[in-house]
């Protein structure tokens, strides 16, 4: 059995913990968190639940240690530190940062023995695999990613860490027309504000509702780089009775285009889309990190060390089934 360990427990964690029960052959050994460990209920019976100081000691019994914290703030720190004293995986989403983020983290796990798999969930993440397998198979086209309409996690929690934020949902929207255009093979140059918008729906804290403070608010997320200021971003602050009652879920989605032609003549053009209806983005999310705990368990068995990507792990360390498995019932 591989022995998970999960820090945070906010909606990713719960995700990574039900996708943990699905897998035959992991468990979850513990859940660590910032808040006190009395008021974590867990929904798997008989796991404890300990503060997160406790990890610094590097001496739990741990196989993968998955992060679950922020891409804006937490991940940052969490990820190199806990590298250098544990197997890791995280979701770190902030596509511009992507590097540097891997060239700390590869450090810390190098220094400490150990494997860290960053940015990995399904964008960055699944789609990212999609990008690559298209553009090796058709080299000759364009590149195209529209995602949602659905609830951002990632630019969801950038929002809420906002002085004065209760709470916070973003949605991004594809714009339609570019959509079409792709679809349709036309391979248009379209910039960032062409292919998305961006929906904010914010609740203030108490004493954060003047109109003062709700500018203030709305300037800082519409101006916030990396995550709007290259966008059509909209901000409407509503109670927290309505956002309770309308935007509870967290589904998303989205497709990976790549177009091209073949032929000696470029002739003839193709359409490569791959696409993701998301009920429960944290859920969806959390099953692909629970795959690639097991490949970073893997790779650790065979004595690797350092950061890697999605682009580093071949498929078959991702399976619970065998190689005899996987030839017959899959290839």
């Amino acid at each position: 059995m591989i022995s998970i360990g999960i820090l945070g427990y906010g909606n990713l964690a719960r995700g990574v913990e039900s996708a943990i029960a699905q897998n035959r052959d992991m468990e979850l050994k513990a859940v660590y968190t910032r808040r006190d460990p009395a008021s974590v209920s867990l929904r798997t019976a008989g796991v404890p639940v300990y503060a997160a100081q406790q990890l610094d000691t590097g001496t739990e019994a741990l196989d993968v240690l998955v992060l679950c914290g922020g891409s804006a703030t937490d991940l940052p720190e969490q990820t190199p530190k806990y590298a250098a004293l544990y197997n890791v995986v995280d979701s770190f989403d902030t596509h511009a940062h992507i590097p540097e983020h891997f060239a700390a983290v590869d450090a810390a796990a190098k220094e400490g023995g150990k494997c860290a798999l960053i940015s990995c969930g399904w964008d960055p993440g699944m789609f990212s695999l999609q990008r690559l397998y298209a553009q090796a198979v058709l080299p000759e086209g364009a590149d195209y990613t529209f995602w949602g309409r659905g609830v951002s996690q990632g630019h969801s929690d950038a929002i809420r860490r906002i002085k004065g934020v209760k709470d916070a949902r973003q949605y991004t929207v594809p714009v339609e027309d570019a959509l079409a255009r792709v679809r349709a093979g036309e391979q248009p140059e379209l910039t960032t504000r062409e292919k998305h918008t961006r929906e904010c729906f914010v609740v203030t804290e108490e004493g954060f509702d003047t109109a003062e403070e709700k500018a203030r608010i709305e300037k800082e997320i519409v101006t916030m780089p990396n995550y709007f200021a290259d966008y059509d971003t909209t901000v409407t602050f509503i109670s927290m009775e309505e956002m309770e009652e309308k935007h509870k879920g967290l589904p998303h989605g989205g497709r990976v285009f790549r177009t091209g032609k073949t032929g000696f003549d470029k002739e003839h053009k193709h359409v490569i889309e791959y696409s993701l209806t998301l009920d429960s983005n944290p859920e969806f999310t959390g099953s692909v990190l629970a795959a690639y705990a097991r490949a970073m368990q893997r790779f650790s068995a065979e004595g690797r060390t350092g950061a890697f990507t999605v682009f580093d792990i071949a498929p078959a360390y991702l399976s619970a089934l065998s190689p005899e498995e996987m030839r017959a019932h899959v290839l």
